[in-house]
């Protein structure tokens, strides 16, 4: 396995783990800013240094980035729901995206599979 494919299964299973928990236990927006907070860091620090020939690679991270954003606009959305209806429903938009973001990380692990859906 290569070095590469480490650092993505790593984010995978963070992701994974992040979206367990914001569905199962009810977090704060405290605490998904702080798992935001460390999602950026790995993803900055072990994913955008890696230098890669495939174009589609790249595509994923420009992609996994721009979700990175939109999850952060999400997290504030739900600091400032004020109904329970609404904070639910926030949640289930930050599950979503965590959803999109680990699809793109088993895309670029397992390409064959993606192509064959296509």
């Amino acid at each position: 396995m290569s070095l590469n494919t480490d650092k993505y299964q790593v984010l995978a299973s963070f992701l994974e783990e992040f979206r367990s928990d914001a569905t199962n236990t009810p977090l704060n927006a405290n605490q998904l800013r702080q798992r935001l907070a460390s999602l950026k860091q790995l993803f900055v620090q072990q994913i955008v240094p890696l230098t890669e020939e495939d174009s589609k690679e790249q595509s994923y991270r420009t992609e996994m980035s721009k979700q990175l954003r939109l999850l952060e606009i999400d997290i504030m959305f739900f600091q400032g729901a004020r109904q329970v209806s609404t904070a639910q429903a926030r949640l289930q938009t930050i599950s979503d995206r965590l959803t999109t973001l680990i699809r793109y990380c088993d895309a670029i692990l397992r390409p064959e599979e993606t192509r064959e859906e296509s």
